[in-house]
């Protein structure tokens, strides 16, 4: 058990905040320490919700013996198949299929492509945010399709980390989504609304104003094709937001068919899963392209 007692400086700190730079931990980390019931203040279990309680001054908090993550192994899966879209010094361009997960939440989880890559490549095990992120620069939902990059050294990842984080990755998507759809662009500040199951929301820019938790994204896109009463639309997002392109267009009107979390059932029930493909992504010597996967409408 490790206590730590808040100076008069942390009274009032989000609890997350604090518990993150005393733990060196991710506020992700944090958040799932606090879900598993590994943290008290003042004796009273804090809860997934208590993130952002403000510190009490003179409170006492206390965590639970925890693994720290940078010690977590994912298990090396050479059973499952990978698709090598590019590769050079330190990288790895894959093409991610709908279903698989980018990396395990658990260290008993399978069938993750990082699983498969480990297999292939053990030493990107400890690259970057280590742990069951080795390895890892950005990140596809489960059911998106297409382009992924992984970093297999530690310069490499550090290099692509700080591209995508300061916009300098093209990417492009595809997706098929409900109505006609025109040329465009917009920014959209999104928050989350949910951790799990991860749900995202637009904020008004009143809200975008005053809260840091806030993102300002920026999305742009062009029609391929009009079929009936859906759009293949090509997407180019700037920004990098979790969801980014899936609600942005349901807050459009024009949601991604499949899309479960933020389209009407009657759209949700027209593809088995949400409709969105990675099909390129580019950056200094890198460059990528995955075909459309096989279970998309023709």
């Amino acid at each position: 058990m490790r206590t730590f007692r808040p100076t008069p400086e942390d009274a009032g700190r989000r609890l997350d905040l604090f518990l993150a730079e005393q733990l060196a931990l991710s506020r992700a980390q944090v958040r799932r320490l606090l879900a598993r019931g590994a943290v008290t203040v003042d004796g009273r279990p804090a809860a997934a919700n208590d993130k952002g309680a403000p510190l009490p001054a003179g409170s006492t908090v206390e965590v639970a013996p925890h693994e720290r993550p940078d010690d977590q192994r994912a298990i090396p899966e050479p059973d499952v198949a990978i698709r090598v879209l590019a590769e050079g010094p330190g990288w790895l361009a894959l093409d991610k299929p709908a279903g698989t997960p980018v990396h395990p939440l658990a260290e008993d989880e399978r069938g993750t492509l990082l699983g498969a890559v480990i297999a292939r490549h053990p030493g990107i095990q400890g690259i970057g945010e280590k742990g069951l992120r080795s390895g890892v620069v950005h990140r596809l939902d489960v059911d998106t399709s297409g382009c992924l990059v992984l970093a297999t050294e530690p310069t490499t990842w550090q290099r692509l980390r700080d591209a995508f984080a300061e916009h300098r990755v093209t990417k492009v998507y595809r997706a098929l989504v409900a109505g006609r759809v025109e040329a465009g662009s917009i920014e959209v500040g999104l928050a989350m609304a949910r951790h799990r199951p991860a749900r995202v929301r637009v904020v008004d820019a009143a809200e975008a104003e005053r809260s840091r938790s806030v993102r300002i994204t920026e999305t742009s896109w062009k029609p391929i094709e009009h079929r009936g009463d859906t759009s293949l639309v090509e997407i180019r997002p700037r920004t990098g937001h979790l969801h980014q392109i899936r609600v942005t267009f349901a807050h459009l009107g024009h949601p991604l068919l499949g899309d479960r979390t933020y389209a009407p059932p009657k759209i949700a029930a027209r593809a088995p899963r949400h409709l969105l493909h990675a099909a390129e992504l580019r950056f200094e010597e890198i460059a990528a392209s995955a075909a459309m996967p096989a279970d998309w409408p023709h």
